[in-house]
């Protein structure tokens, strides 16, 4: 994780602003840096699909991949020729033919391909599709070979899509289902404003973002993984509940967590075991469903696979 600050708070300070694509391309670097010998595929929303990051991932293909948002009107060439001879004696060329953009791709053809892809949520969608390569080209930069994709849901309840990756070899399916995968990042967030208080009020300076965002984005992934291990007779208990709710919950897992640490840890303390046997049943269980609940905020109603995007 690293701390974005507004670019007037850079400027006040003294310090060289660093965009979010740019702070993003500094984590993959250090990332790629720890597992040399692992593959990645980072996918972002728009505002990570720029010419700099998709650059970086093409210089570091062996490593990772980028998969975002495209621009309709992205300006696309041939690679340049090649030169075969001699040597020749003017400056060779950058970039060969221009290719139409994206967007002029899609409104001439005629017979677009359909295929039945994963969704947002975990559901599956059919749709449309459009895909060409190209050379990526941005003035005063290198050119860039992408593979795009135009995306039509059939169902007309999402806007239509540019997407691309700089991994040539990527299929168009796994393309789509790779970038409607994030949205699980999406309810992640809102699970941590909501039970384990990120972007709190209490949380604004530097340091103490810097200390406890990242402990808490670590600590939801260790009550995910604690939910995960848990006996059966933990698990069952769903504190919170909905009409129609059918998956697991953050909150759900949470609640679990904390219970069971109660009873196995805390209760289970010499000086405590003796006390807490001694409550009846039905008194012992009103007591831990006033102390397992997670004491942030009020449920999302978003589950941990949610049913759709947005």
């Amino acid at each position: 994780m690293t701390l974005y600050l507004p670019e007037e708070e850079n400027r006040r300070q003294g310090r060289r602003h660093k965009t979010p694509s740019e702070l993003m391309q500094q984590m993959l670097a250090v990332l790629i840096h720890w597992f040399p010998d692992r593959q990645f595929i980072f996918t972002g929303d728009g505002g990570y699909g720029s010419h700099a990051l998709a650059s970086f991932a093409h210089r570091h293909c062996r490593h990772l991949s980028l998969v975002s948002l495209f621009y309709p009107n992205a300006n696309l060439y041939d690679p340049p020729p090649v030169v075969l001879g001699k040597k020749p004696s003017h400056r060779p060329r950058k970039k060969g033919a221009k290719l139409p953009a994206p967007q002029a791709v899609v409104a001439a053809t005629v017979q677009r391909k359909k295929l039945n892809v994963s969704w947002y949520g975990g559901g599956r969608r059919n749709v449309e599709v459009v895909s060409r390569t190209g050379q990526w080209y941005k003035s005063g930069a290198a050119l860039i070979p992408i593979l795009w994709v135009f995306v039509h849901d059939l169902t007309g309840t999402h806007r239509d899509t540019y997407l691309f990756t700089t991994d040539l070899s990527m299929t168009v399916s796994r393309i789509i289902e790779t970038y409607t995968g994030r949205w699980n990042i999406e309810t992640t967030f809102q699970e941590l404003r909501a039970y384990l208080g990120v972007e709190t009020t209490r949380g604004w300076s530097r340091n103490t973002v810097l200390r406890v965002a990242p402990c808490l984005f670590g600590m939801y992934t260790v009550v995910a993984l604690l939910y995960a291990e848990l006996p059966a007779r933990y698990t069952r208990v769903r504190v919170v509940d909905w009409p129609g709710k059918r998956d697991v919950t953050f909150s759900d897992a949470i609640t679990a967590v904390r219970r069971w640490l109660w009873v196995e840890w805390v209760f289970a303390i010499p000086g405590h075991r003796e006390a807490f046997s001694k409550l009846r049943g039905p008194f012992r269980q009103i007591v831990l469903n006033g102390l397992a609940p997670a004491p942030y905020g009020r449920p999302t109603g978003r589950s941990l696979k949610p049913e759709r995007g947005s």
